[in-house]
């Protein structure tokens, strides 16, 4: 009796720990840094250099998907990036990695939401990976109704993830 007790704790624990190393990024401890972004890789990746750190962080943001820099608006919503974060000091508030191994993260300039800038301006969906709907649903719901950014046209843009699905990434080998 007393070795089956023993095996359900362990399947319990074991089970417990499996779980927490499954949790989502925005699951997962934040950590909040300070560092200043020297590159733009698209609407929702930036590289960022912690202070006395030569290699960048390579930052994909939380509850945003910004178009693929080859899909229509992919290079508009780089150019917003870039205007809104490139050279700047920023706040990160690391949220884990991705299956990618780059850090997923919130991202603040003077205090501002940069996934929340990005959503608001039509340049990128909100998004948390698993739900499909993020913190800045209703953000994308006003963009959209008021024609900003990629959702100026008068087709209804292909989300990133449905883009990705039919033509891969754009940075795929």
């Amino acid at each position: 009796m007393r070795v089956w007790l023993w095996g359900v704790l362990l399947a319990c624990w074991l089970g417990s720990v499996g779980a927490q190393e499954r949790k989502s990024p925005s699951q997962a401890k934040a950590e909040v840094w300070t560092g200043w972004v020297s590159w733009v890789m698209d609407g929702d990746t930036v590289l960022v250099v912690r202070p006395g750190q030569k290699e960048p962080v390579k930052l994909r943001l939380d509850a945003v998907d910004a178009p693929e820099t080859c899909q229509p608006g992919g290079p508009a919503s780089r150019d917003a990036m870039i205007a809104l974060a490139l050279r700047k000091p920023v706040q990160v508030q690391s949220l884990g990695h991705d299956s990618y191994g780059r850090d997923i993260g919130r991202l603040w300039v003077d205090g501002a939401d940069l996934g929340a800038e990005m959503v608001r301006s039509g340049m990128a969906w909100a998004y948390r990976f698993r739900t499909g709907r993020g913190p800045y649903a209703a953000l994308q719901r006003q963009a959209q109704k008021e024609k900003r950014g990629v959702f100026a046209g008068r087709e209804e843009p292909m989300s990133p993830a449905l883009f990705r699905k039919f033509n891969g990434s754009c940075h795929a080998p």
